[in-house]
């Protein structure tokens, strides 16, 4: 009788001593589930994660961007790889250019130079110009030279730099900029429609008007 006392005793002490021990166990692995949940479902303060595109100094913006292709030779990521006028090349919507580019002489002219910005008009900016002008315009190799090369910058540009500067380009004239955020014009009069695209030897701002020299 006292044996059987003494082992009820004895396995009552040994289950006291186990239960604090089972429920602190319990919680650490309550809280690690919850931490993975957490984990899973994203972090709760927005700024944490991945900056958008409206937010990141690297990433293009403006409204144009949205056309184009996600993928393939076309997109911010295809474009990164080859030289400006190859680059541009892979944009339908730059083929006006593309083609200008070709006529003036001035593709290994592009993409042998090494840290340039371009401000590259889309068809749309050329559509702008009544068609027996800009016909005149292509089929003059010297003033195609002079317009093509006023729309490039001998440096890489930032978006930062864009709010207020003044920029001589390789025509030997200069070009000026204005805006914040996401809006930026050239020279008072071309809007930057898809801006901070990035291509392996130079910073490219698409815009919607063809930039005259003086």
């Amino acid at each position: 009788m006292n044996s059987l006392r003494l082992r009820r005793t004895a396995l009552a002490l040994a289950a006291s001593a186990v239960l604090p021990f089972a429920l602190a166990a319990c919680s650490s692995d309550s809280g690690q589930e919850s931490g993975a949940a957490g984990a899973a479902s994203g972090p709760a303060d927005p700024a944490a994660g991945a900056a958008s595109p409206a937010t990141s100094t690297d990433a293009p913006f403006g409204p144009a961007c949205a056309g184009v292709p996600r993928q393939g030779a076309g997109s911010f990521d295809g474009m990164a790889k080859d030289p400006v006028a190859t680059a541009a090349s892979n944009n339908p919507a730059l083929s006006t250019l593309v083609t200008a580019v070709k006529k003036a002489g001035l593709v290994d002219t592009l993409n042998n130079a090494k840290g340039i910005t371009v401000f590259a008009p889309t068809n749309d900016a050329f559509a702008k110009i009544p068609k027996a002008d800009l016909d005149k315009v292509l089929a003059d190799k010297a003033t195609l030279t002079k317009i093509l090369t006023y729309h490039v910058v001998g440096q890489e540009l930032t978006p930062a730099q864009l709010e207020s500067g003044s920029f001589e380009t390789l025509e030997k004239g200069t070009l000026t900029t204005a805006g914040s955020g996401e809006s930026y014009k050239v020279n008072g009069t071309s809007d930057v429609v898809c801006g901070n695209v990035s291509t392996a030897n130079a910073k490219v701002y698409i815009v919607d008007t063809v930039l005259m020299p003086k």
